[in-house]
């Protein structure tokens, strides 16, 4: 009882009072000191409980429990629903003029305004990705308005090298069978193709001069041809500089020898180690991977088998190099042992699945390809990493592979088993464009230090990470404006900085002596894509939301009613029980009688 609070020995105490009153006047009955009906005596039994429950409220008021705090936040594109119109009303930069809301320049200075807010109700498009940040500890319920319409969801490099070719995919919503054709960037159509049944398609096109090239996609009606929407495609097409290539293999197959083939071919320094069996190697490869060594090497291209069978100083040599700047790429041609799958999740890809092989069926590039393609085979395996970005994906949105960033390098895996049918069939080029693309991206920078790793579409006043910087690294925008950035110590050894454009087109990334571009698309451009890209941040948002986790907010308690009704009560039973007890009462029987 040591420490209890005072209402709970007040609610002790009249407990006690409450079983005494019953036993006095069940003794009282018992002897015959009191008259009345069996209900008459009931009544003056539940008057006891009643009158304690009372004088504990009448000392102790409820508590009123403040209701939950929402914030009514319209953002583009939003609707003045009536049944809304009892909350505070919020409008953010993007909601509509004629929308009835006190205008905040975001989210967070909203919040400082209304620091009671425990949940928002967005309406509209949903949250720009400058106030995901200022959401993330607050119940989230998305709007019911209209989804977007056009091209909503797209994947495209932003960077290949010169005459290799590329290959990008995404979806339209609200266009049944419309066409989406690919425009060079002299504005003549070089792919084209259908969207199926669910709005997905595939093209591929080719980067022949190096420079900054601006390629176009155009998405026309199936009806009357006419153009619905035209997104500036900006690549960055670099000079051909052969990856030095470093292949290891756990035992001979026919995937490793046209891969082995097909970058040779391609003009890379490739030096290869496969096992044969007892302790047995075929290649030319380093006879020792250490640092030196992983130093003069690009790219190291490994499977499952070999990584875990790697001791444990070449395994940590092999990291320490990845930091540095080195791609690594893990071929998943079969189930991984859970020897490599814990090597895969120290270096930050975390596995599930990876059982029996599965069909994977290859985009089409245009209508042209389409039927001609093998089908290829994929070990089902995903990857539970927020960072990872995709590698590859097949025709029904599979990820054939996935990419993340370490330290200044990239760790990729691709889980595509038999990839060289693509060549025994007749599509030496695509089966080349594919695992161009694949070294590309994984592959060591050729620039200094600072690389820009955009795997998002970027508008004029979304935010950017730029990573692996030096002090002192600028941005140049399009009119020649030097931007300084800030890294943030958070981010460690990663040196990030965070970056807002506020025009278009493209941007010079300077740290130090080198200068990396990336391009800025027009704030205009993408309306659909751009409102698909709020809506699911927002869905995502609201489903890790307390809400959304289906954990009520806990209402805040409010200040204690007033006790006046509690105790009027209790003086109107008392005085009926003292009315009743005068009334019943039998006088006591002389004992002469």
């Amino acid at each position: 009882m040591i420490g209890a609070s005072p209402p709970v020995l007040t609610g002790i105490a009249l407990a006690l009072a409450v079983l005494a009153s019953w036993l006095r006047l069940m003794r009282r009955r018992t002897r015959g000191e009191l008259a009345g009906t069996h209900l008459r005596f009931a009544l003056r039994l539940l008057l006891q409980p009643a009158l304690a429950a009372l004088l504990f409220f009448g000392l102790f008021p409820p508590r009123a429990a403040l209701p939950e705090a929402s914030l009514l936040v319209f953002t583009a594109r939003a609707t003045d629903l009536a049944k809304d119109r009892m909350l505070p009303r919020i409008a953010l930069p993007e909601a509509p003029s004629d929308i009835a809301a006190e205008r905040v320049p975001d989210l967070a200075t909203a919040l400082r305004r209304h620091p009671q807010a425990t949940s928002l109700r967005v309406r509209g498009e949903g949250l720009p990705a400058r106030d995901i940040e200022a959401a993330r500890e607050l119940a989230i319920v998305p709007g019911g308005d209209a989804p977007a319409q056009g091209l909503v969801e797209l994947h495209a490099p932003s960077r290949v090298a010169a005459g290799n070719g590329f290959a990008l995919h995404g979806r339209v919503a609200g266009v049944p069978n419309a066409r989406v054709s690919l425009l060079d960037p002299a504005g003549e159509p070089v792919a084209q193709a259908r969207t199926d049944a669910s709005g997905r398609f595939a093209l591929a096109g080719t980067a022949r001069a190096a420079g900054l090239a601006r390629f176009a996609l155009r998405l026309t009606n199936a009806v009357d041809g006419s153009e619905r929407e035209r997104l500036p495609l900006p690549i960055r097409v670099d000079a051909p500089a052969p990856p030095r290539v470093l292949v290891l293999g756990g035992a001979p197959n026919a995937e490793l020898k046209y891969l082995r083939r097909w970058a040779s071919d391609s003009g890379a320094a490739l030096r290869t180690r496969i096992g044969t069996g007892a302790g047995m190697t075929l290649g030319d490869a380093l006879s020792a991977l250490d640092a030196a060594a992983l130093g003069t090497v690009d790219l190291v291209v490994l499977d499952a088998r070999s990584l875990a069978a790697l001791d444990a100083a070449t395994f940590a040599a092999l990291g320490t190099a990845l930091d540095a700047g080195l791609g690594v790429l893990v071929r998943i041609d079969a189930p991984p042992a859970a020897r490599a799958s814990a090597r895969l999740r120290d270096w930050g890809l975390e596995l599930e699945g990876g059982a029996d092989p599965v069909a994977a069926h290859l985009p089409s590039r245009d209508e042209e390809d389409a039927g001609t393609l093998p089908v290829l085979t994929r070990i089902a395996i995903s990857v539970r990493d927020e960072d990872a970005a995709l590698l590859l994906r097949d025709s029904h949105g599979e990820a054939l592979g996935h990419w993340r960033a370490r330290g200044r390098g990239r760790l990729g895996l691709i889980s595509l088993v038999d990839s060289y049918r693509l060549v025994l069939t007749g599509h030496r080029e695509r089966h080349g464009t594919l695992w161009a693309g694949v070294f590309a991206t994984l592959a060591r920078a050729t620039e200094a230090s600072a690389r820009v790793d955009i795997t998002q579409p970027l508008w004029p006043g979304e935010r950017i990470a730029l990573c692996g910087l030096a002090d002192g690294a600028q941005v140049i925008d399009p009119a020649g404006a030097v931007i300084g950035l800030a890294i943030d110590p958070a981010t460690g050894s990663r040196r990030c900085a965070a970056f807002w454009p506020a025009r278009e087109g493209w941007h010079r990334l300077r740290d130090g002596e080198s200068e990396v571009p990336f391009a800025v698309l027009p704030a205009a451009a993408g309306r659909a894509w751009q409102a698909q890209r709020r809506h699911d941040a927002t869905t995502a948002l609201a489903a890790l939301s307390p809400q959304g986790n289906a954990k009520s907010v806990a209402p805040q308690p409010g200040p204690r009613g007033s006790p006046w009704p509690w105790l009027a009560g209790w003086l109107v039973l008392a005085t009926l029980a003292w009315w009743m007890e005068r009334r019943e009462a039998r006088p006591a029987a002389s004992p002469d009688r």
